[in-house]
């Protein structure tokens, strides 16, 4: 019964476009709603919201751990972001030897769908096939999330609103897999919005619509962008950030960002290609800033900005990307790719330091790889990457929301720190976290034991990761020590990075050793100064800067600080940044020649210091 359901759910999906939720959701449900393979009972083992790759992940594996468990979602199909937001061009969790950490649930779809990018109606299927195969699963579509039943501190159910009517659905647990948190911050989790635990609770990266477009020639794009690469790696000629594969691209940097865009909270960047079965291609590449995540309106309003640039940008990619000569638009995606918005407070929030210095947990329940790539905000032209890591371990803890009993939350918006977020924000890890919150419910259901007790269990956390392996998961431990640990400045670049100052690339290389330039100076003591709330006059450098000025600038902001003045006198400007603790022993040989220019490193660990003084 359950492959005959299957199949009519694929057919439903194939007649459409599916651009909302009309006749064809409406089918789904009606054959849902009225086949005796389904409960209609009001009462579930595990609820599931949020139809998502991480909710279909964490709605499966509570399925088959014998958990009766419902899948709710507002879209009309399954997949969110890589189907109707047609990202299909995956951000792989691989080490830096290539080990793929993300296994389990997600290899099931990586080989589904043959590799890193996928055709979008193959993981539809894949995800409502998936889905309707399992015998203890219930699926709800086109519903809104209303409100969360409480009892107390304890989430019971929650409120859907179907077709305009309000509908209770009641779950021992609840699993909160919406892209913003919804669930849990609607019940009372807190949390912080994009940036603002660093202090920049008004940072919006900058989010995407991906388009559609025909008549690519596919070998011409592959031929140009290897041989660009192959110029650079072997000629010396160049970047080698290009190339091309049989199914994805990615390059065509230069171009991106020449281009002049009509509406100004735009930007164009280098192409991520996808190729399609028809051979039509997805483009992930056009920023579009002024974008609220939490507000429909907005983000309708967003994709409907990005749609009419189309009108100008369409042209101009026929005139300078090689291979676009014959372009056509076809489609923009119906949803946004949003990559930040809440970030839930769990019982342990992941932090740049767990991801760059690739820290294994007691209580991994996944591992990632990605790196900590921060989006452009409309002040900036470009984004950054803060790091890359070989890998690090996500901790149950961290699927834990404070607050609230009975309930995990999963994704993006799980309880990681905003920089840890620029890693630990893709699907695949997400997807292996939902996979680990459909085990962890079962344990929980079985073992009678709340998952707050659980993340001081251990005997239930070997118990869940031994299920997890079981089921294909990659939980290896490890030690990875990087060799910028060693670095006698590394604790000042860890204060700075993780005020998301100092950034270090793909190759962690934060260029210590170097002279220190007067923009790189400039933007560390100006951000320094505005994370430490020092409100002054911006600092401008004229020069590449030698000490007495490195040391001038920064014993005039703690006399500012402190409502003081001192003397312009080198000495009693390191006088009085020794007395404070800013100058320190190992700092003082670097500062004493105050016609000598620093290399980065002094200025880091002072600028660090520095900011643990103003934050006493």
């Amino acid at each position: 019964m359950k492959k005959i359901i299957a199949a009519l759910l694929l057919c439903c999906f194939a007649l459409t476009s599916l651009t909302g939720c009309g006749n064809e959701a409406e089918a789904v449900q009606e054959i849902l709603w009225t086949n005796d393979a389904y409960d209609s009972a009001e009462t579930y083992d595990v609820i599931v919201v949020g139809t998502e790759p991480e909710g279909v992940a964490a709605a499966v594996s509570a399925a088959r751990n014998g958990m009766k468990t419902l899948l709710l979602g507002e879209d009309e199909a399954l997949g969110g972001l890589m189907t109707i937001g047609e990202l299909n061009f995956i951000d792989m969790c691989e080490s830096r030897d290539g080990t793929l950490l993300t296994r389990g649930f997600f290899s099931e779809f990586y080989n589904a769908v043959d590799g890193s990018a996928f055709d979008i109606t193959e993981a539809r299927n894949f995800f409502l096939e998936t889905a309707v195969a399992e015998p203890l699963l219930t699926l709800r579509t086109c519903n809104d999330f209303t409100v969360p039943i409480m009892d107390g501190n304890t989430i019971a159910g929650v409120t859907m609103t179907e077709n305009g009517v309000a509908q209770d659905y009641y779950g021992s647990r609840i699993i909160d897999a919406t892209v913003d948190a919804d669930v849990a911050a609607a019940a009372g989790v807190p949390y912080t919005y994009a940036g603002e635990d660093i202090g920049e609770k008004d940072r919006q990266m900058g989010v995407t619509l991906v388009f559609e477009l025909s008549g690519v020639n596919w070998t011409k794009v592959s031929m140009h962008l290897n041989w660009k690469r192959f110029k650079a790696e072997f000629l010396k000629q160049g970047h080698a950030d290009m190339g091309a594969t049989r199914k994805t691209a990615w390059g065509y940097t230069e171009e991106g960002y020449a281009y002049e865009p009509q509406d100004d909270g735009m930007r164009l960047r280098g192409f991520n290609i996808a190729r399609q079965n028809n051979g039509n291609v997805l483009i992930n590449a056009l920023i579009i800033f002024g974008v609220d995540p939490l507000s429909d309106e907005s983000k309708a309003a967003g994709i409907a900005r990005g749609q009419a640039e189309m009108e100008y940008l369409i042209p101009y990619i026929r005139e300078n990307f090689t291979g676009f000569e014959k372009a056509e638009l076809v489609s923009t995606a119906e949803q946004l790719y949003v990559r930040e918005s809440r970030h839930t407070i769990g019982e342990y929030q992941l932090t740049i330091d767990d991801v760059l210095e690739n820290r294994d947990q007691w209580d991994k329940i996944a591992i990632g790889a990605y790196p900590v790539d921060v989006q452009p905000t409309a002040t900036q032209t470009y984004g950054t990457v803060i790091g890359s890591p070989d890998r690090y371990a996500v901790p149950f803890r961290s699927l834990v929301p404070l607050n609230v009993d009975n309930l995990l939350v999963v994704g993006r918006s799980a309880s990681y720190t905003s920089l840890a977020a620029g890693s630990a924000r893709v699907i695949p890890l997400g997807m292996a976290e939902g996979e680990a919150a459909g085990v962890a419910a079962a344990y929980s259901i079985n073992n009678q034991m709340d998952f707050r007790t659980m993340t001081q269990n251990k005997e239930a956390i070997a118990s869940v990761q031994n299920t997890l392996k079981a089921q294909g998961a990659y939980l290896d431990d490890f030690a990875v020590r990087d060799e910028i640990m060693n670095h006698w400045a590394y604790p000042g670049v860890k204060v700075l990075r993780s005020l998301g100052i100092l950034d270090g690339g793909y190759d962690n290389d934060y260029k210590l050793d170097e002279p220190v330039s007067r923009w790189r100076y400039q933007n560390m003591v100006n951000n320094v100064l505005k994370k430490a709330g020092i409100e002054q006059a911006y600092i401008e450098v004229n020069d590449n800067p030698p000490n007495r000025q490195i040391i001038g600038t920064t014993a005039r902001a703690i006399a500012a600080a402190e409502g003081m003045k001192y003397e312009n006198d080198y000495h009693v400007y390191l006088q009085a940044l020794e007395e404070r603790g800013i100058l320190t022993e190992n700092l003082k040989p670097y500062f004493a020649d105050g016609e000598a220019q620093p290399e980065v490193a002094e200025v880091v660990q002072l600028m660090a210091n520095m900011y643990m003084y103003l934050q006493q």
